[in-house]
């Protein structure tokens, strides 16, 4: 899944496709009832990155039986779906879901692919309930929900870090209490600061509920946290579509100095080649055979973040030497890959240029360029910063 699923070539207010082509039915009027929405906002950019679906209050999720899991699970689903056909779907499922003997997972996939969503387009942020769970458990249960193609957040961070360490889902949400004591109350600050650190030298990514001030944006920002939920945002009955409050300039300098100004890499960025990172040597020379412009493949792990980077010269020089396709042709091509050169879509083409230049082996190498979520977004061509900065 990239940050924003793209926009499909659809009318206003069409269903969108079904994977495969075939259109989805569009969901009945009154779908998202019983149904409440959260924006997932971007503390950087004060953009709308994804949109949460949470059943409305009632009894506990992780307290009702199979079937009625699974009446409030389908019910997001068919909410979200209505409302909300572009941006990524967080959607709120009890811990329960965790347990292998749980039926509820294979009708969360049926429901969403009737919608015309697919599971790696979903998080599912497992509910509080989470902080009871055994450990085994929860690491069996996230490997369960990525094998059906599903994103995994945890909805609490009150787990033992050894787990958010090992289980690396792609989301924690960081308490509501916890952060309501952000910046002043030092004790629960350190808290966020710490979990913020093993979640980020993990892969994931933390998630603020609560925030209520635009005193808390600074402070969670230099923290480490650039995502969060909160009636600062959006009050009570929103909606996808839905407006969320700007933040005011003041709040938007950026924490670290500035690092250059002109144009951003984003605006010479093209699109990538990329396979998963268990590709063979045999399919990425199919690529550069099949397109003798491309520069590059990307091997993305299943998140879409880069692991690798396959130089097109240094690769067929490797295969096409002696013995090199008897070698290679079979085995993983990361055994013959670069590490990634990634860069943040936002930074200045110069000081990219600057880093490229710092490997003299590498220095025309594509650059990867990546989201806020570090997910591969297109490749920019160092020769293109190049022509552009001497004009």
């Amino acid at each position: 899944m990239r940050l924003s699923s793209d926009p499909a070539d659809t009318p206003a207010g069409a269903a969108p496709p079904r994977p495969g082509g075939e259109p989805s039915a569009p969901p009945p009027a009154d779908a998202a009832e019983g149904v409440a929405f959260h924006p997932v906002v971007d503390l950087e950019s004060g953009a709308v990155l994804a949109v949460e679906a949470v059943p409305e209050a009632g009894a506990d999720p992780d307290r009702l039986d199979g079937a009625a899991r699974a009446e409030a699970l389908r019910r997001s689903v068919r909410g979200a779906a209505a409302l909300e056909s572009l941006l990524p779907l967080v959607i709120t499922v009890p811990a329960a879901v965790l347990s292998p003997s749980d039926d509820a997972l294979p009708l969360l996939e049926r429901e969403l692919r009737r919608s015309g969503r697919r599971p790696r387009d979903v998080t599912l942020m497992l509910g509080p309930g989470l902080a009871g769970v055994a450990g085994r458990t929860v690491l069996d249960g996230v490997h369960r929900l990525r094998g059906l193609g599903f994103r995994c957040g945890f909805g609490t961070a009150a787990v033992p870090p050894p787990t958010l360490s090992e289980a690396a889902p792609f989301l924690v949400r960081l308490d509501s209490e916890h952060v309501a004591g952000v910046p002043h109350d030092e004790a629960r600050t350190a808290l966020i600061e710490g979990v913020a650190r093993i979640a980020l030298g993990a892969g994931t990514f933390p998630l603020a509920a609560g925030v209520h001030s635009l005193h808390q944006v600074v402070p969670l920002r230099r923290l480490g946290v650039r995502l969060a939920q909160g009636p600062l945002f959006s009050p009570d009955g929103w909606q996808p579509g839905d407006r969320v409050r700007p933040l005011p300039d003041s709040v938007m300098l950026p924490t670290e100095p500035a690092t250059g100004q002109g144009p951003r890499v984003a605006e010479f960025m093209g699109p990538a080649a990329t396979m998963g990172e268990d590709a063979t040597a045999e399919e990425v020379l199919g690529v550069f055979t099949g397109d003798t412009a491309r520069n590059s493949v990307i091997l993305l792990d299943k998140w879409e973040r880069p692991v690798a980077s396959l130089d097109r010269v240094r690769f067929l020089l490797a295969i096409s030497g002696p013995y090199g396709h008897a070698l290679h042709a079979r085995r993983p091509a990361v055994r013959l890959a670069d590490a990634p050169r990634t860069v943040g879509r936002g930074l200045p083409a110069l000081t990219a240029l600057r880093a490229a230049g710092a490997d003299r082996d590498r220095v025309y190498d594509d650059m990867i360029v990546v989201n806020e979520f570090g997910q591969c977004m297109g490749t920019v061509h160092v020769k293109d910063l190049i022509s552009s900065m001497s004009q």
